[in-house]
């Protein structure tokens, strides 16, 4: 039995796995980890081993603290992974969206693949079917699109996302919303376009807070899951563990 533990930029994502079999997600604040990694090990005494990855210089003092007792695997750029990397500086590719990759050479095989991580920043990641990492995006996120807008003006608002009511925005709040929401949805469905216009076969994957949101409201065929990164990690480890040597 695995714990993963992904430390983003803004939250902490947490699963545990038996036999390729997610049981538990839950995501938290990192002022919130240490009581819930250790509801995770009471619930699971079984737990023989944590697997993490962080975007930031930032371990939860309870994942040292539970290192004493138990492995820790830190998945980072030393890690095997299924694919080739072209990126250009391969040193400053988050370790994010090299998991990410990982994950969908691992769980989609023989094809193209666009992955569209929409967090606190949005990636698209492109793989190609001989399992290629080619690169690909980042864009500002949902959240960081309203705060900037907030941020940056005298009299804007600070808002909640919520889907525009008509594509013409009546008011400013309006405005804010068909700006912000209907500019994501477009720019995604853009690059899945351009994607799957140069592509026979592929797959698209759609993960990060803000899937379900999204994932309404796009007209494209992409596989929606919010926990892919964790279960990417996951998938990652067991390849490194297999391919190690």
């Amino acid at each position: 039995m695995l714990l993963v533990i992904d430390v983003g930029n803004t939250r902490i994502k947490a699963a545990v796995f038996e036999n390729n079999t997610r049981l538990i997600a839950v995501a938290f604040g990192q002022d919130d980890a240490g009581k819930q990694l250790q509801r995770l090990f009471h619930q699971f005494q079984q737990i023989q081993a944590i697997v993490t990855s962080s975007v930031t210089n930032y371990i939860p003092t309870t994942i040292q603290d539970l290192g004493k007792e138990i492995p820790i695997y830190q998945i980072s750029q030393h890690t095997k992974f299924p694919f080739i990397n072209q990126y250009a500086t391969p040193n400053t590719l988050g370790i994010d969206r090299m998991v990410l990759a990982a994950g969908a050479v691992l769980q989609f095989p023989n094809q193209d693949r666009l992955v569209i991580d929409a967090g606190t920043c949005i990636t698209y990641d492109y793989i190609t079917a001989d399992n290629v990492y080619l690169g690909g995006a980042i864009a500002p996120g949902i959240h960081m699109r309203y705060n900037a807008l907030h941020d940056y003006t005298a009299k804007l608002p600070l808002l909640t996302p919520q889907y525009p009511k008509q594509t013409i925005g009546n008011s400013t709040q309006e405005s804010i919303h068909v700006g912000v929401v209907q500019g994501v949805l477009h720019e995604i469905e853009s690059t899945i376009t351009a994607f799957t216009t140069s592509s026979k076969s592929f797959s698209i994957i759609l993960t990060g807070g803000d899937t379900e949101f999204l994932a309404k409201r796009l007209k494209n065929t992409i596989f929606a899951n919010s926990n892919f990164l964790l279960e990417s990690l996951y998938y990652t480890y067991q390849y490194h563990i297999q391919n190690a040597y």
